[in-house]
């Protein structure tokens, strides 16, 4: 063999030697366990926010023993129902719903729902920091026959306002005679119609052509959204910040999935769901800064009630707290922890005032 041949040898060696080396670094780093997310929304919304931040969490925490895979949109399962059912199958790994979007399987969740019963986002971000969750958890195991678990709960949008394209709402009765737009579950519709309104169910990518025909003329949605979506563009000009829900987002996970971890990942994964729920608390208040603004330069009317007028849309939303107790399953359950948690949160509160404000 020539000079030249034995240059060659060494070269085509050497390469072979690389490619060998860094296959077997990568199969020594593959994951030993994959993760499928999925979130039926968009890479602007709240939910994406949340699962880039566990995704990152998890993997570098992990030291790459978890990968996690995000499907945002509808390429593994299109709904609430279908998706749910695909968690409980295992072909997805963890799913985002709101509390609308599994009220078929769960009816307890519109527990979230019900209108003026957290005050504000430290009332609610240290009611679904607790027990609250974990009372809930248990039930949609048992309910799913330990194959959904309820992770965590975070925020996907801020608060529900009433909002609508004719006139300014001030209290109860200016909404008497709308037709509002509600998803599918019952709860939202019992709401509406407690304020004088008409609820019509519309799918979420029917609403901006609904506004523009007229087939609603108002919908119950938090100020990133109502932008996000470009409603102003379709006539919707005045919202009430009346607050009366919020936006509550339900993480669940196979439990299957989680179980078959060993303990120190299953801490990874509780706590990767804890950052992404921080980050999904954080992200509507950051984004309806540049929201509210927006609106404003499209024209629109802000209303702000009185105390005295949020007491009236509190005292006209009561027949919706009975409905609840009476027809929803484990309504009387829930109604009493979810009143009874925020009275803890509010009490604490207080007192730490007597500390913070001296």
């Amino acid at each position: 063999m020539n000079v030249e041949h034995k240059m060659l040898a060494k070269k085509l060696a050497g390469g072979l030697a690389v490619a060998a080396l860094t296959l077997s670094i990568g199969i020594a780093h593959a994951a030993d366990f994959n993760l499928r997310a999925v979130a039926n929304s968009n890479e602007n919304d709240e939910d994406y926010d949340g699962l880039v931040v566990f995704k990152d969490f998890v993997e570098a925490h992990s030291n790459g023993k978890i990968s996690v895979d995000l499907f945002i949109g509808t390429q593994l399962c299109a709904n609430g129902t279908e998706c749910l059912q695909a968690l409980e199958d295992g072909s997805v790994d963890i799913y985002i719903s709101t509390s609308g979007g599994a009220a078929n399987m769960f009816p307890y969740v519109q527990v979230l729902d019900l209108p003026y019963l957290l005050r504000d986002d430290r009332i609610a971000e240290a009611v679904l920091s607790g027990d609250f969750v974990r009372e809930m958890r248990a039930d949609i195991l048992a309910d799913s026959d330990d194959s959904i678990r309820l992770m965590t709960i975070g925020n996907t949008g801020g608060w529900r306002n009433f909002a609508n394209t004719k006139r300014q709402v001030q209290q109860p009765s200016d909404l008497k005679g709308l037709k509002i737009r509600t998803v599918v579950a019952d709860l939202p519709q019992e709401l509406v119609r407690a304020m004088g309104a008409s609820p019509t169910p519309i799918p979420w990518p029917e609403l901006y052509t609904s506004f523009q025909t007229g087939v609603v003329e108002g919908s119950k949605n938090g100020i990133t959204d109502i932008m996000g979506m470009k409603f102003t563009e379709a006539g919707l000009k005045y919202v009430t910040l009346d607050g009366h829900a919020y936006m509550a987002a339900l993480w669940y996970m196979n439990n299957e999935a989680f179980l078959d971890m060993p303990e120190d990942l299953r801490r990874v994964i509780v706590d990767g769901f804890n950052a992404l729920q921080q980050a999904t608390f954080a992200s509507p208040k950051r984004k309806s800064i540049q929201a509210y603004q927006d609106f404003n330069k499209a024209g629109g009317s802000l209303y702000v009630p009185t105390p005295a007028e949020k007491e009236q849309f509190k005292a006209a939303a009561m027949p919706v707290y009975s409905w609840f107790e009476k027809n929803v399953k484990s309504g009387g359950k829930y109604y009493d922890l979810l009143v009874s948690e925020a009275t803890k949160a509010e009490q604490a509160i207080a007192e730490n005032y007597k500390s913070d404000l001296q």
